[in-house]
């Protein structure tokens, strides 16, 4: 070959690949197990789809290589996103409008940083605690797969006493950092180095089985749809069942909720709380309220209308009803403190403050209501069973 045909191939060749780099069509996400690896325009790779019952703050739209997840209110006060989740080893999308410039997360993700502990029981529910490996507060994770993931160290905290470790973020650099469903200064500059940042608002869905639907959420980012339909099936089934057994009983009265800052944080019927105290068949006088979830009382007014109450049910840690009175003295005044029926959701704490109650509670309401009924109704529950709840000490 001719010294002058040398360059003039090594030129045609230069020119061939540079308008391959510059094609329409983005190459194919990275190849990794489980990837796609013979793309097919034609064909669907999402043949499990889910579908929605009971959550009404996100929705998932299906196309054939990408699915778009859009999460209604984010947090409090926020403006819909959308997200773009695209079937790993198939091209990126080429998209218009507000989703031009939507995160693109590919999925099926291998590595997840959750930011609220109320996640993890609903990966573990799918078989996916492997994808977690940061959670933002170690020590408050109850979950015991995920607490083992932590001990052996692959599951890190990236978040200490509260403020997001930028740097540690980038360096481990998670396929998807899921959110507690606040927004945080820092989560710009993780979308801007190219780490996908999701909005998990289930604590704004106001029914128990509204929250527990957030497992498709997972599912979508983990390939799970289909385990997701299933096991968000039995826990509806089950729930509904132990509803309509409950309400076939005389409505139990019951106190609810504490102190805090001068004021008692009552759950109108409007509320996630509200919803489940009826569906477990009981009664309080601010179940009637149908407008803002929750209402500031002081003692005085709730003592008045509710003091009388056999039962009461709180989340405080407290170990005998001394340390109730402890807190305040007018807790003594209380009808179920002086016969002893306080009952705690903290049956399944860790040393470091983390509970089972927020995190498989949220996962498994049909769990959280059989609690509830066995405290409200014992008769229909004889031999219970507590995955939650335990009857504070005199």
């Amino acid at each position: 070959m001719s010294r002058a045909v040398v360059p003039a191939l090594a030129l045609v060749l230069a020119l061939v690949a540079g308008v391959a780099g510059c094609s329409d069509t983005p190459p194919p996400r990275q190849a990794r197990p489980g990837c796609i690896t013979d793309f097919d325009p034609h064909a669907d790779y999402f043949p499990d789809k889910s579908t929605l019952a009971e959550a009404t703050n996100f929705r998932l739209e299906y196309h054939r290589s990408y699915q778009i997840l859009t999460v209604h209110r984010p947090y409090l006060g926020g403006k819909p996103v959308s997200y773009v989740l695209v079937r790993c080893g198939t091209p990126a999308p080429a998209l218009t409008g507000e989703l031009a410039r939507a995160q693109q997360i590919t999925v099926p993700v291998r590595s997840l940083y959750s930011g609220s502990t109320t996640h993890l029981a609903m990966i573990s529910e799918l078989g996916q605690a492997g994808v977690v490996t940061g959670v933002a507060n170690p020590a408050a994770v109850a979950d015991p797969q995920i607490r083992d993931r932590i001990h052996a160290g692959a599951t890190v905290g990236y978040a200490p006493g509260g403020q997001l470790n930028i740097e540690s973020v980038l360096h481990a650099g998670p396929d998807v950092l899921v959110t507690e469903g606040m927004d945080d200064p820092g989560y710009p500059k993780l979308r801007e180095a190219g780490i996908p940042v999701l909005a998990d608002a289930e604590w704004l869905e106001p029914t128990p089985l509204g929250r527990a639907e957030w497992v498709k959420v997972f599912a979508a980012l983990t390939g799970t749809e289909r385990q997701a339909a299933q096991t968000y099936q039995d826990i509806r089934d089950r729930y509904r069942a132990l509803a309509a057994q409950a309400a076939q009983a005389a409505p139990a009265e019951v106190l609810v909720g504490t102190m805090y800052s001068g004021n008692w944080a009552m759950p109108t019927g409007a509320s996630y709380s509200g919803r489940l105290v009826a569906d477990a068949g009981g009664s309080y006088p601010w179940l009637a309220d149908d407008g803002a979830e929750t209402r500031q009382l002081n003692f005085e007014s709730v003592y008045t209308r509710a003091g009388n109450a056999p039962l009461w049910l709180v989340t405080d840690a407290w170990e005998t009803l001394g340390d109730a009175v402890a807190r305040d003295s007018r807790y003594g005044e209380l009808a179920a403190v002086r016969t002893g029926q306080v009952w705690s959701a903290t049956q399944a704490m860790t040393p470091g403050g983390g509970n089972l109650y927020w995190e498989r509670g949220t996962a498994r309401p049909d769990l959280l209501l059989g609690d509830l009924i066995a405290i409200l109704h014992p008769q229909l529950a004889p031999g219970h069973s507590f995955e939650f709840y335990r009857q504070v000490r005199r």
